[in-house]
Parts: C-alpha cells; sequence; structure tokens
C-alpha cells in the first residue's frame, strides 16, 4: 500500500513538472521572440487603425470596413532581420483581428482570436511584435467573422539582405472580390439554398439548356446524389478588384525595365486565372518563396497565394495583366506602361454543362455528408473507400485505393483525434506520386490545376530516418444547407489534431465535394507533393481541386496551437477548419478568451423567411438554423378561411435525414374559422435521392400523414414547384362514421415562379383546398 502511494505520489508530481517546463518552454519561446530580438535587430514599426465607413467600388455607396482609410490596407514593407512593432487600433463598434498570412512568428501574434491571440475589442490598441525571419510576398486580413471581405486586409513585403533576382522596380498587386450585400446576409442567403447567385452571374444549368445539350442523364446523375449541377462558385459579385480598383493603370513603368509583380489574391471566395499580355513572364516565387523561374503567360491563383512575376515592358505598348474569375462571372485588370493595351489572353467560361457530362461518364460516387450521425466515430479511410472516384475499369485508381488500405488498420477510430493516424514509422508505403491531382485518369478537366510547375530552388525532402505520421482528411461539405467540414465533422464537432515536435505530419486532403478548396496551415510552410520529388515546392496555401487528392508534409517545430483551415471564407464560416494542436499548455494571457467562442462562430444560428402574398392565399415560412438545430414556424391562410399553422423544432441526424416534433393548428370545419383542433406532431423528414423532401409523421391522434414536394428550375429564374400530402384517420383514437373504415385527406398544389430579383419573385399556382391564383413571392 505504501509503494502505491509513493509511486501515485512520484507519478502526479513528475507530471507536474513535465507540464510546468512545457509552460516554461512556451514562455522562454515568447520572450525570446518578443525582447531578445528587440536588441539584436533593428525595429520597425507601423500603427493599423481599423475604422467602418463608406466606400464606393461599383458606382453605388455601402457601408465598408477600412485599413488606415483605405481598401485594401497600406502595403508593410520590411527587411529580412528587422523586429516588427506593429499597433492594430480597432475603431469599429465590434471586435477584429489580424492575422499575418504566411509569416513564421510567435503563437500569441498569429491573430487568430480565441486561438492564439486575444480579439481586439473595440475602441482598443493590441501590439504585435515579432522577429522577422523570412523574405518574400504575404499579407495580412482580419480573422473575426466575415471581416475581410468587407475590406480588413492589405499585403506585406520582406526584401530579403542580399537579392539574388535581378530586375528594376516592383508592383504589389493584391487582388479581392467585392459585394454591395453586408456579408453576414451573404452567408444567411447561402444558408437557405437558393440559385439567385448562379442566375444573377449566368452560371446557372436550368433545365431546357441541359436537354438542348442532350444531358439529361448527367442531370439525372447529380439530381440523383443530391446535386444541382457542378458548382464553381457560389456567390454573385458586382466587382473583382486590383489594389481596390476594377482597373488599374501604371504609366510609370518605361520600355525595358524589368518589374517584379508581386499578386497576392486576398479574395473572400474567388480564385482567379492570370493572364498577361505583351510576352510571357517569368514565375519567380510561389507563397513568398523562391522557385526554379518558369515561363507562364496562364497561372491559376488559389484564394490567399502569392505569386512573383517579372515582366518586361514592352518597348511599344502597355501590358494588360488580367485576373479572370474562375467560372468566367468577370474580371479585373492592370496596365503597365504607356501607349496601346496589349491584350492578355481570353480565358473562356467553364462548361458546367459539359463537366456535368463528362463527370457522368464516371463510376463516381459525389455528395459525401457533410454531418456525419456519429461525429466522434470518424473513419475517413472508409469515407475515401466508400465515396469520390472509382472510374470503372481503371486499375491505377483501384492501385490507390489498394496502397491506402496497406498503410495500417483500417478502422483507426478515435475520440480524440478526428484524423487518420496511419502510422509513426520511420517509412511509409504510400506511394505519393499516386495521389497527386493530376494522376487520375478520365480527370483532365482538372488536370491545369496541378502543382508540377513548381520546383523549389533548394532539396525539401526530409530525411529518411525522420518518423512520419500519416492523417488522411476528406474535405466533404453539403450546399443545400451550406455546411463545411472534413472527415465529415465540422469543427464545432471536433477534437484538435495533434502534432509531435521532431516528426513529419504527412497529409492527404482528398477533395470529396465539386468545390475548390484553398487549405491554409497557420504558423507552417509544408511541401506540396509533386513530380519534383526531393525539390518539391514550400507553401503555406494548397488549392484542392473537385475530386481530387493532395498530399503536403510538414516537420513539427513549433508549439501551441494552430489553424488550419478552407481559406473561401464562407467555408470557414461553414465549418471546414480544424486545430493543429502541439499539445502544449496554453498561454496563460489567453485566460480570458476561451475557444469555445472561435468554434461558435462556425455554429451560429442563421434565420430566413418567406411569405407569398397571392389572390387565392397566404403563406408565410420563418426558419432559424445552425448545424444540427432547427426551428420552423409556417402559417397558411386561404380566403376561403382555410388555415393551418404548425410550429417544429427538427434535430438533423446527418445531412439529409432528422427528426422533428412540434405543435399543429388548423380548422376543423372548411370555410369557417370557429373550430380549430391543435394536435402534436412527430415525425422524420428526409430530402431524398433525386432533391425530392419528404414529410413521414404521426399526430396524437394516431393519424399518419406523408408529403412530398420538389421545384425544377426549367428556364434562367423560372421554376416549378409541386406537392402533394396524404393522411389516413383509420378511428384509433377519433370516432368514424358508422360504416367507415377510414377517412382521408389529400392536400396538393403545382405552382410556377419567376425570379424578379434576390428578394421577389412573381409566383402562381393552383392548390385544391385554396383554388388557383397568383401574387408576389418574398424572400427575406
Amino acid at each position: 500500500m505504501r509503494e502505491m502511494i509513493l509511486k501515485s505520489v512520484f507519478t502526479f508530481v513528475f507530471g507536474f513538472s513535465l507540464l510546468f517546463s512545457g509552460w516554461i518552454h512556451a514562455q522562454n519561446l515568447t520572450e525570446k521572440s518578443a525582447e531578445g530580438n528587440v536588441n539584436n535587430f533593428p525595429i520597425h514599426e507601423y500603427t493599423l487603425t481599423i475604422d467602418e465607413e463608406k466606400v464606393n467600388k461599383t458606382g453605388k455607396e455601402v457601408m465598408g470596413m477600412t485599413v488606415n482609410g483605405s481598401i485594401p490596407g497600406p502595403t508593410l514593407s520590411f527587411t529580412e532581420g528587422e523586429y516588427a512593432v506593429i499597433y492594430v487600433k480597432n475603431n469599429l463598434s465590434e471586435e477584429t483581428s489580424v492575422h499575418w498570412h504566411g509569416l513564421l512568428l510567435p503563437n500569441f501574434f498569429d491573430g487568430v482570436p480565441y486561438l492564439s491571440t486575444p480579439p481586439i475589442a473595440p475602441g482598443e490598441t493590441l501590439k504585435y511584435e515579432f522577429p522577422l525571419k523570412q523574405a518574400g510576398t504575404y499579407w495580412y486580413h482580419s480573422h473575426t467573422m466575415l471581416q475581410e471581405q468587407s475590406g480588413v486586409f492589405g499585403s506585406i513585403v520582406i526584401h530579403p539582405k542580399e537579392e539574388s533576382l535581378v530586375y528594376d522596380k516592383e508592383l504589389v498587386m493584391i487582388l479581392s472580390d467585392w459585394t454591395n450585400e453586408k456579408p453576414m446576409n451573404v452567408l444567411r442567403f447561402l444558408k437557405r439554398g437558393t440559385e439567385w447567385y448562379n442566375w444573377r452571374k449566368g452560371t446557372a444549368t436550368p433545365l431546357n439548356q441541359v436537354i438542348t445539350r442532350g444531358a439529361l442523364g448527367a442531370q439525372f446523375n447529380f439530381w440523383r446524389q443530391r446535386m444541382e449541377s457542378a458548382d464553381i462558385a457560389d456567390i454573385y459579385y458586382p466587382a473583382f478588384l486590383v489594389n481596390g480598383e476594377q482597373s488599374q493603370q501604371y504609366p510609370e513603368f518605361k520600355p525595358g525595365e524589368k518589374v517584379r509583380l508581386r499578386i497576392i489574391n486576398g479574395a473572400a471566395s474567388t480564385q482567379f486565372w492570370m493572364t498577361f499580355g505583351g510576352g510571357d513572364p517569368t514565375l519567380v516565387a510561389a507563397d513568398g518563396l523562391y522557385v526554379e523561374p518558369v515561363k507562364r503567360s496562364k497561372t491559376f491563383i488559389a484564394i490567399a497565394e502569392t505569386y512573383d512575376f517579372i515582366v518586361t515592358i514592352p518597348e511599344r505598348g502597355k501590358i494588360e495583366f488580367r485576373a479572370a474569375a474562375q467560372d468566367g462571372s468577370g474580371s479585373a485588370s492592370a496596365f503597365l506602361g504607356k501607349g496601346e493595351a496589349l491584350a492578355a489572353e481570353d480565358v473562356p467560361r467553364p462548361d458546367k454543362i459539359g463537366i456535368m457530362m463528362q463527370m457522368a461518364k464516371m463510376d463516381m460516387r459525389m455528395g459525401a455528408p457533410a454531418l456525419k450521425f456519429k461525429p466522434k466515430k470518424d473513419n475517413p479511410q472508409k469515407m475515401m473507400e466508400n465515396w469520390g472516384m472509382k472510374m470503372k475499369g481503371d486499375k491505377k485508381q483501384e492501385n490507390d485505393m489498394s496502397e491506402m488500405e496497406m498503410s495500417k488498420d483500417k478502422d483507426m477510430d478515435s475520440d480524440m483525434d478526428h484524423s487518420m493516424d496511419i502510422s509513426d514509422d520511420k517509412t511509409s508505403k504510400m506511394d505519393h506520386s499516386d495521389h497527386q491531382m493530376e494522376g487520375m485518369s478520365g480527370m483532365d478537366m482538372f488536370a491545369e490545376y496541378n502543382y508540377n510547375y513548381l520546383k523549389s530552388t533548394e532539396k525539401t525532402a526530409y530525411e529518411k530516418d525522420v518518423p512520419v505520421k500519416e492523417i488522411l482528411l476528406n474535405l466533404t461539405g453539403n450546399m443545400n444547407r451550406y455546411i463545411w467540414s472534413m472527415n465529415g465533422i465540422p469543427l464545432a464537432e471536433t477534437d484538435k489534431i495533434t502534432i509531435e515536435e521532431g516528426q513529419v505530419t504527412r497529409m492527404t486532403l482528398n477533395n470529396l465535394t465539386m468545390m475548390h478548396h484553398p487549405m491554409h496551415l497557420h504558423g507552417h510552410f509544408f511541401r506540396v507533393i509533386n513530380e519534383n520529388g526531393e525539390y518539391a515546392p514550400l507553401k503555406h496555401t494548397v488549392n484542392v481541386p473537385p475530386m481530387q487528392k493532395v498530399t503536403i508534409e510538414f516537420y513539427g517545430n513549433e508549439y501551441g496551437d494552430w489553424f488550419f483551415h478552407c481559406h473561401i471564407l464562407y467555408h470557414l464560416m461553414g465549418g471546414m477548419a480544424r486545430v493543429i494542436s502541439y499539445d502544449t499548455p496554453r498561454d496563460p494571457r489567453l485566460e480570458p478568451y476561451p475557444i469555445t467562442k472561435l468554434v461558435h462562430e462556425t455554429n451560429r444560428f442563421y434565420s430566413w423567411g418567406m411569405t407569398d402574398v397571392a389572390s387565392h392565399n397566404t403563406t408565410v415560412n420563418l426558419t432559424t438554423s445552425n448545424i444540427r438545430n432547427q426551428f420552423n414556424l409556417s402559417m397558411e391562410y386561404g380566403w376561403n378561411k382555410n388555415l393551418e399553422v404548425e410550429f417544429s423544432y427538427e434535430y438533423y441526424l446527418y445531412d439529409y435525414l432528422r427528426v422533428f416534433g412540434g405543435i399543429n393548428v388548423e380548422n376543423t370545419n372548411r370555410n369557417s374559422l370557429d373550430e380549430m383542433n391543435t394536435t402534436a406532431v412527430v415525425g422524420i423528414r428526409w430530402f431524398t435521392p433525386y432533391m425530392f423532401n419528404v414529410d413521414l409523421r404521426v399526430d396524437n391522434e394516431l393519424r399518419p400523414r406523408i408529403g412530398i414536394g420538389r421545384s425544377l428550375m426549367v428556364f434562367p429564374k423560372f421554376s416549378v414547384f409541386g406537392y402533394y400530402e396524404y393522411q389516413i384517420d383509420a378511428g384509433l383514437v377519433n370516432n368514424l362514421e358508422a360504416g367507415q373504415n377510414f377517412e382521408q385527406e389529400i392536400v396538393w398544389s403545382a405552382g410556377a415562379q419567376y425570379m424578379l430579383s434576390k428578394n421577389f419573385s412573381l409566383m402562381t399556382s393552383y392548390d385544391n383546398r385554396f383554388g388557383a391564383g397568383a401574387g408576389l413571392s418574398i424572400m427575406f
């Protein structure tokens, strides 16, 4: 007994000492960065003031957020080896923050509120300070809610101590997208599921166009998998900007001068194709780091990436640099030099129907769940096997899958680490060249998005004897409810991914959605495994194309918790994020700022409604919903005095199935409101393949009911809809008339709708209770 007590005391003391020493280690690192470097390196100070003011980017004045009075904010220019001291003052009426994107710095100053850095309260100023251990093109932006979309971003340039590139001048160009709507209203609109944004920018695929192209079979394939079309981008933007304007002129550059263009994609949700007039430019750096120079006249830049090019101003004419939105909905241009414009290459608009037809030829299972029934039972390997590309007769794809199966236990369930930890072995049996996005035969439509053109100027491979930890992250999403996740688990339902110091973490990012996802890891550079082997490039952000895999790896040499997330701002807010943790003690300065507040940002309630005011009836539907919970209130009133009101609460078991309970009130005698009947109802609601909404229920009078509804876009802006409901009363509670075995009630309606704007539509319908009529449908 005495030995057991002594052993317990020793274990406690030893464990406490380890915890304390880890905290001291973290403090020493912070103090070393925050104090030691001040004495050794020159200090370079800036002050950034974040404010709210009226701006005009499209001919319409709206409220935006500015940094030092402008959008984008000022360029912060440094020299490698300096010590940066940046004061950020918050003049907003809400909290704010600044993340220094791509910079290697102490965890406490990374700028993710509640995770690594305190938020900046209204009227307060926060001092960021860190040594500059790198050179290159980077940027900064708010990491609070959707403030980046409103204008809180700017560029960072860190010049090397000795420049190895030869050029005469340089120009920073930061690309962005602009909406006149409040960003939170944009996200709320996406949450309700609507095709308006696609209609507005001309990227919708109505049924008439599908039939004209002979793609009806492909459309049925998408509907079967609960998908409307091959989505490319989510939001309508009235303007795309270069340095805050739709078009920029830089006549100061003279013929023969070599100009280094530092290009940053600071957009909230737009990826761009960059093209140049006047000859092929030379790509010299990616995400701030030098790469082997390569001629590139057309380059894809994902959100949050940076690329440096060197161009030569021609003897005659001016170069057009054009950034075309990936979905073809618009572009922005900058002109360098004087004279006649040398036009950049036109990038054709993606053929969404053609993409659907090509994908229909593959044996592919799309629509992996963004929300799982049991989020604590995480099996990413099984998810990868069940979803994604499995093309008939493609032996190479089968080999890819079998190699993943070889890499250890198939289950690998973990309640503490929602990833797939395949092994800690010093070697791996996985052939990672097979996991590159260009490696999947039959997917030529996405081949141009690979990174094979990027080759590091130095070897980046790790020593072969370094332990390797394999992690599989399936990128998952639900466009109908706009929920985004990894392995079917949004941030609000997952735990941290633990990283071991002194170990290589190798992540396979397997995209099971039809959207591109630019994935960004804070505080690290990672190798993007491509055909260049030991010279694979180092990046901080990597684009993962639809239904493709990309493998990245990094060495664990940090401390604290770091954010890893999709840099499409609305996907991040929808839950596609994880915390990468070195499992070190939390900085005590963060004690008043619980991480739960960061998680809550991705699991907020959003509310919306719709009302139809017509000649035969009025309907009102109100909804408020977060990831799992939803409240609904509906009312139908016919001018013939038919009334039905229902309130219900529903819980999502997974993406497409929820259970519900509620109260239903309706008049018992048609054409009279004298007698009302109130019943309790329970049941399930199911969004089925081919996109039908099904309601199965029973009330407290033991009357079962089934309802089924569907809407369909036939022409641009023009949709048809229908609903059928059948209820039966077998007399289990109510008394039936003599000779009756049961009573039945049938309700059905059909109609059409033409969208006038985002919030208003003309509608007409026939309902067997209310008759025929027409009116106005209002969304709010």
